[in-house]
C-alpha cells in the first residue's frame, strides 16, 4: 500500500482510502508529475486500518470469468455519433435505469474530470465519450453506498481500478442493486501535457481550451465518420483566429474550432509509446482477461479484419464483454437499442491488449517526464519526443486502410450474393 511503502506503482489513486477515513486523516495531493496520490496527517489518524481494507491494491475484489462478448452500435444515430466508441454505454443505461435508479459517471469540466451522478437518464450524454484524464473521484464512493441502502439501483462507470476501489470501499455487502460498468483502458496519462498544449493555445489564440474531445465522432465538415482517426477536437471561444490544427471557423469573434487525427497528434504518439501514464499502470492489476466489473466496454478494435459487418460507415463501434450472470442479463435487454451480435472472445482479445496485459515500462520515461516537468513548452516537447507517422503508416491508413478494405469486402459480399 502506498501509505505504507512510498512506492507510486501501489497506488491507483482510486481514492477508496480517503472516503473510508472517518478521522478525515487523509487527503489528495497532486505529485510533481501531476498525478494525485493520498497524503496522511499522523496527527489525525488513529491507526483504525480502514485505509489498509479499501485499497485495491492490497485486496483486490472478486475477478470474473464469465465471458459473453458482443459487438456492434446504437441504433439511434444521435446517440452513436455523441459517443466515441458505438453508444453501448447508453443502451445499457436505456436498460438498467428504469425507476429510482441513479448514475454515476465521469465528467469533462474543462481540462479537468470529475466523477459525478445524475438520477434522469437523459442527462448522460455528460458521461459520454473518452475522457483521457483520471477522474476525480471525490466523495461517488460514499454516495453509492448510501444510494443503496435506501434501496436504489445504481450505475457506477469508471476505469477498472475505480470500479475495484468500489467494490473494496463496499467490501462487497448490499451490491444487489448495483451494476458497474468498466472501460478498457490502456493507462493514465499525465495532466500536465494537456496543460502544456493549453498554455500554448493561450499564447497563440488569446484565450483557454473551453472544450476538449479527445475522440471526437460528430458530425462536421471536419470529422464525421471517422471514429478509428481517433480526432482530437479543441473548442477555443472568442479568440483571434490562427490555422494550427485544422479550422473551419471563418469569422473572428466566432468560437475556434481546431481538429487533428491521431497520426498528426503529438499527444497519441507519445501516450501510445508509454511515456507518460502513471507509475501503477505500468504494474496494473486489472488488465487481464479476468475482469472486476460486470460490464467490460471498449473499441471494437479489429473490426475491419474478424467482424466487417459491424464497421457502420466508420461511426464507432463497441466491444462489449459480460463478465457476470448480473451484467449479461442487463446487456441482454440493452441488445434492443444496438445493431451488432455476439462475438468470440479469442477473437476480440487479439485486438485488445489491455485486456490482456498491462503496458510495457518505456525506458525513456523518466527523461520525458523530466522535460514535461520543465519549463519546456509544448512545441519543443513535440520537437523531441512526437514520433512522426512514416510513409508506409499514411499509405495504411489513408490510402488503403480500414475504410478502403471495407468498401472491398462489401463488393466481395455482393458478388457471391448475387452467385448465389
Amino acid at each position: 500500500m502506498f501509505l505504507d511503502s512510498g512506492k507510486k506503482t501501489e497506488c491507483f489513486g482510486c481514492e477508496a482510502c480517503v472516503q473510508a477515513c472517518v478521522k478525515k486523516a487523509i487527503r489528495m495531493e497532486e505529485d510533481s508529475e501531476g498525478f494525485r496520490y493520498p497524503v496522511i496527517s499522523h496527527e489525525s489518524c488513529v491507526e483504525c486500518g480502514l485505509c489498509r481494507k479499501v485499497c485495491p491494491f492490497e485486496n483486490t475484489p472478486n475477478k470474473h470469468e464469465n465471458k459473453y462478448v458482443y459487438g456492434g452500435y446504437h441504433k439511434n444515430s444521435k446517440t452513436r455519433f455523441g459517443s466515441t466508441s458505438g453508444g453501448a454505454f447508453s443502451a445499457i443505461v436505456e436498460a438498467f435505469c428504469v425507476n429510482n435508479y441513479v448514475i454515476f459517471g465521469a465528467e469533462a469540466k474543462g481540462l479537468s474530470v470529475y466523477h459525478n451522478s445524475v438520477e434522469d437518464k437523459k442527462e448522460i450524454a455528460k458521461f459520454r465519450k473518452s475522457k483521457y484524464s483520471q477522474s476525480i473521484i471525490g466523495d461517488t464512493y460514499r454516495e453509492v453506498k448510501k444510494a443503496l441502502q435506501v434501496g436504489k439501483k445504481v450505475l457506477f462507470s469508471g476505469t477498472p481500478c475505480q470500479v475495484a476501489g468500489l467494490y473494496a470501499f463496499l467490501d462487497n455487502k448490499n451490491i444487489e442493486n448495483l451494476l458497474t460498468v468498466e472501460v478498457v483502458c490502456e493507462g493514465v496519462p499525465s495532466p500536465l501535457y494537456i496543460r502544456k498544449l493549453n498554455e500554448h493555445i493561450i499564447k497563440k489564440h488569446g484565450n483557454p481550451i473551453g472544450v476538449i474531445d479527445y475522440r471526437y465522432t460528430g458530425k462536421s465538415i471536419l470529422s464525421h465518420g471517422k471514429w478509428d482517426f481517433e480526432n482530437m477536437r479543441l473548442i477555443i471561444n472568442k479568440g483571434r483566429y490562427k490555422n494550427q490544427f485544422c479550422d473551419n471557423s471563418k469569422n473572428k469573434n466566432e468560437k475556434i474550432v481546431l481538429v487533428k487525427d491521431r497520426w498528426f497528434n503529438p499527444f497519441w504518439s507519445i501516450w501510445l509509446n508509454h511515456l507518460m501514464s502513471r507509475p501503477s499502470c505500468y504494474e496494473c492489476k486489472f488488465t487481464t482477461p479476468e475482469r472486476v466489473a460486470d460490464i467490460t466496454l471498449g473499441d471494437l478494435w479489429g473490426v475491419h479484419l474478424y467482424c466487417p459487418e459491424l464497421y457502420g460507415k466508420n461511426g464507432g463501434s463497441s466491444l462489449v464483454v459480460c463478465n457476470t450472470a448480473k451484467g449479461q442479463k442487463i446487456f441482454n435487454e440493452a441488445k434492443k437499442y444496438m445493431f451488432g451480435h455476439s462475438l468470440r472472445f479469442e477473437d476480440a482479445i487479439k485486438y485488445q491488449s489491455p485486456l490482456r496485459n498491462n503496458i510495457s515500462n518505456n525506458s525513456n520515461r523518466d527523461k520525458f517526464m523530466y522535460d514535461l516537468k520543465s519549463d519546456m513548452d509544448y512545441i519543443n516537447i513535440n520537437k523531441k519526443w512526437y514520433k512522426k507517422p512514416t510513409l508506409k503508416l499514411l499509405f495504411q491508413k489513408y490510402i488503403w486502410g480500414n475504410r478502403q478494405k471495407i468498401f472491398l469486402w462489401e463488393i466481395i459480399r455482393k458478388i457471391n450474393i448475387k452467385r448465389g
